[in-house]
């Protein structure tokens, strides 16, 4: 059973909500990341989204897109990503961690050498933002050969029809995004997303965890209701660029992870 699958038969035992934060490898710099890396699972987190910093982030506002231009300005490079995570796992063997990020950087690797090296660093899931099911061929098949779990985006544009393809070959967790729109853009309509996750949850068992826009604990909470789990980004990113303290970012990261714990 993966990281990620053990955990959410963990928290479904416990009838608590999956905590999800999103943070960018070496945003603002490699040595904040590696700290708030290592502190998130002690902040709530329950799983972690790490973003690998690309030059064309389509999905993502422009918090997140400054961001990953930040971190590429600093110099990053993928060696960091895989210092960042190295570090966590000689600390912490079961928070699951994923990867987010866009096809390119992974191409120019090579898909199966990428794989390879996340499997053997303890990445349990990627989220490959402009890889479609048509397009299994370039990585998901590679990731399902090496048991990390292949997670689909959901919009509120995807149909039934849509959906039957989304479903397959993913593993871990849906993410369904909750506006039609990049991220942190929009705030969800709370009628909307349930009524998706309804019809969702109607055709699959997996998991489904909703972000884009959650801006604040009340979102978190509210989404929690609805959801297994709440991904948390843009709001996260934009407390580190309001120059605020260290501690300030954590405490504000501890009071989304307990607005969806309380649920």
């Amino acid at each position: 059973m993966s990281r990620i699958n053990a955990k959410f038969e963990e928290l479904q035992s416990i009838k608590r909500k999956a905590f999800i934060p999103f943070i960018m490898a070496s945003f603002p710099d490699f040595n904040y990341s590696k700290k708030l890396l290592n502190s998130l699972p002690e902040l709530g987190a329950d799983l972690i989204e790490i973003g690998i910093p690309f030059t064309d982030p389509m999905a993502d506002g422009k918090t997140i897109q400054e961001a990953g231009q930040t971190a590429l300005n600093g110099g990053f490079r993928m060696e960091h990503l895989y210092d960042l995570i190295k570090s966590f796992r000689t600390k912490d063997d079961k928070t699951p961690i994923i990867l987010m990020g866009y096809f390119n950087p992974i191409h120019k690797i090579g898909a199966k050498e990428f794989v390879k090296k996340i499997k053997s660093l303890g990445v349990d899931g990627l989220i490959i933002v402009d890889l479609p099911p048509e397009e299994d061929d370039e990585l998901c098949v590679h990731c399902l050969a090496s048991e990390i779990n292949f997670i689909r985006l959901l919009t509120p544009t995807s149909d039934d029809n849509r959906l039957k393809s989304l479903l397959k070959n993913t593993s871990g967790f849906l993410y369904y995004v909750s506006v039609a729109g990049v991220t942190g853009t929009k705030v969800p309509v709370k009628k909307s997303v349930e009524r998706d996750i309804i019809r969702i949850k109607a055709k699959t068992n997996t998991p489904i965890c909703v972000g884009f826009g959650i801006k604040n604990p009340d979102d978190a909470k509210e989404i929690a209701h609805l959801a297994n789990g709440v991904v948390v980004g843009s709001a996260i990113i934009e407390k580190i660029n309001s120059k605020e303290s260290a501690k300030e970012v954590f405490d504000f990261v501890k009071s989304l992870s307990n607005a969806v714990h309380l649920v």
